[in-house]
This record gives structure tokens, C-alpha cells and sequence, in this order.
């Protein structure tokens, strides 16, 4: 199984034999700042761009985990007005849950595998979710999107056009909610904020 990619591409992606090797790799990445227009590009187009976004880190995440013999999984993490959603690379390890993910953020990171399914990995985002104003705004998650389902559908390893329908079909996927209804929440601290406000890579 080579899912599409030549060569050079499958000599990286076999390497990233574990999550946490997965996981500092896209480290090394830095942040697609996507100044020429929005992108979403496949795992191929990471690797030859070398830089992503969180869609663009969760796919090429997938796509290493299934090279190595475990399933493709993303967890949407979907927010309110103002705020942006943000995508899991999902995996299991002895029945428990981890994520990996890309962000500019000191926040909204790896998780390890200690959840015992995927609204518990959900969840430990929720605090770390708020604006400057300290609305938290996290509120749904998606069940585990499968993207072998997808896989001939969108050609989404490797392909060259822009994965926007990919993302469309991951946003309008089941999702369950988080908040309970008339739950008044109390907003982030001013300590909370500023610690947010750590980013990794800056904007040339």
C-alpha cells in the first residue's frame, strides 16, 4: 500500500513509524500562514511546501498512521462565532486515546494516549478554547471521521487541488455537543489569555 506517493514521499512518511514521531515532525513544520490565498493542501503538497496548517498537519498525521498499519481518523473540534474550528489526528494505544495535532499555539496540542474514547480527548481542549475576552467557545465535536471512506472520493494523500470539499464533508458530519444547554460559563482569566497568547512561529 503505497496510497499514491512516490518513492522519496513514502522514505518520510515510514519513518514516522509512532504518533510521537509523527507528532515532532510536524513540529519541524512551520505554521502555513497562507499569505498567497487559503489553502488545504494534501500530505504530498505539505511535504513539497514544508509547512502546513492544522487541516493540512491532521491530513499528512492520517496519512503517516495509516502507512504504518493504523487507521486515518480526524475528531473536528468545532467552535463559536468569532473563534476557529480545529482538527485532531487521532489514534489508540491499549483502548486509550491520543491526538496529534498542528498549531501556531501554545495550546490546542499533542495529547497522549490516556482518554478512554474521544469525547474525554475532546473535552481536555475545552479550557484552553476562549477569545481576549475570555468567551469560552468550544462546542461540539465530530465522531471519528474515517478517511479511508474517502479515500477515492478525494485522492486527499495526494492530491493537487485544494481538499475544500474534504473539509466541507468533515464540518457537516455528525458532531455531538459539548456545553449543556443554559450552562452560564465563566470566562478565562486574564492569566489564561495572556498564556494563549505564546505562538511558536512568527509572521515574517
Amino acid at each position: 500500500m503505497d496510497l499514491g506517493f512516490n518513492k522519496e514521499e513514502l522514505a518520510i512518511l515510514r519513518k514516522l513509524r509512532t504518533p510521537e514521531k509523527i507528532q515532532d515532525f510536524l513540529d519541524t513544520l512551520p505554521i502555513n500562514f497562507e499569505k498567497s490565498g487559503e489553502t488545504n493542501m494534501s500530505p504530498r503538497r505539505v511535504l513539497r511546501e514544508k509547512k502546513a496548517h492544522c487541516m493540512e498537519g491532521a491530513l499528512l498525521a492520517a496519512a503517516a498512521l495509516w502507512l504504518n498499519g493504523h487507521p486515518p481518523l480526524l475528531l473536528d473540534l468545532k467552535t463559536g462565532r468569532g473563534d476557529t474550528d480545529h482538527i485532531v489526528t487521532l489514534f489508540k494505544y491499549k483502548n486509550y486515546w491520543g491526538g496529534i495535532t498542528k498549531t501556531n499555539h501554545s495550546v490546542l496540542r499533542y495529547r497522549d494516549p490516556i482518554y478512554r474514547d474521544p469525547r474525554e480527548l475532546a473535552l481536555s481542549f475545552f479550557h484552553e478554547y476562549f477569545l481576549d475576552s475570555g468567551r469560552k467557545t468550544l462546542l461540539s465535536y465530530s465522531r471519528p471521521f474515517d478517511l479511508r471512506k474517502v479515500f477515492k472520493k478525494y485522492n486527499w494523500t495526494v492530491s493537487e487541488e485544494d481538499l475544500w470539499d474534504l473539509s466541507v464533508e468533515l464540518d457537516e458530519s455528525p458532531h455531538l455537543p459539548i456545553v449543556p444547554k443554559g450552562l452560564k460559563l465563566r470566562p478565562a482569566s486574564k492569566t489564561e489569555i495572556e498564556a494563549g497568547k505564546v505562538t511558536e512561529w512568527k509572521r515574517n
